[in-house]
């Protein structure tokens, strides 16, 4: 699973890549329960109406909470790990059904993701990015829930695939663990995805080619 990323530290070429308008940067680095940022097309898109983008960025919390949780269940919801979505269970699991079962798809922006490298017997944080220097796209859902004080809040979460038999991937994490990977997308398929239904959401969910990622150890 991935706990830890970094945004799109250069917002021009976020702009350009994912075809958004600019809003003020989340932290570089980011971890579970923080604020960072999702693409997505708007609902509003749908009607038809010019004037309404084709796509917008949302300031969003990582770790995705079910517009199905109800207040007295909200304390708890926060506390779980819910910033990764196995795609085997996506379409089940109370947390994040909902979401899959609406479409409601979403790209995050990131300049890299980071996995652990246990291969000398300790964790050496190692970090992921694309060969040609350009900002990841990965493949996500999102919600959005009423909060402590009633009022609604965006959250979204990454989903991962198997990874066991990926030529880079199956490096990483404990020897004795499943390898997964976030499902990052082809720069010709962010429309498709956002417009996709559940149904036709599951030929995304592919591995990234290998040659195509450069995994160095973090500093």
């Amino acid at each position: 699973m991935c706990s830890h990323y970094q945004a799109v530290k250069d917002r021009a070429k976020l702009e350009k890549k994912f075809g958004v308008a600019n809003l003020p940067p989340p932290p570089w680095d980011l971890w579970p329960r923080y604020m960072g940022e999702f693409v997505r097309r708007p609902r509003e898109w749908d009607s038809g109406d010019d004037a309404v983008p084709a796509r917008e960025l949302v300031p969003a919390r990582w770790g995705l909470i079910s517009a199905q949780t109800r207040a007295e269940g909200l304390a708890k919801a926060e506390k779980l790990s819910t910033f990764n979505a196995r795609s085997e269970t996506v379409a089940r699991s109370f947390t994040f059904k909902h979401a899959w079962q609406n479409g409601q798809f979403c790209i995050i922006p990131a300049d890299a993701v980071f996995e652990p490298d246990w291969r000398s017997g300790k964790a050496v944080p190692t970090r992921f990015t694309r060969g040609d220097g350009e900002p990841l796209g990965i493949a996500g859902i999102w919600d959005r829930y009423r909060d402590a004080a009633g009022q609604w809040r965006e959250s979204y979460t990454m989903l991962t695939i198997n990874a066991d038999a990926h030529p880079l991937w199956r490096h990483y994490h404990r020897p004795t663990d499943e390898r997964r990977s976030v499902v990052i997308l082809p720069e010709g398929a962010y429309g498709d995805w956002l417009a996709a239904g559940p149904d036709e959401a599951r030929d995304f969910l592919q591995p990234y080619p290998a040659e195509l990622l450069v995994a160095e150890p973090s500093k």
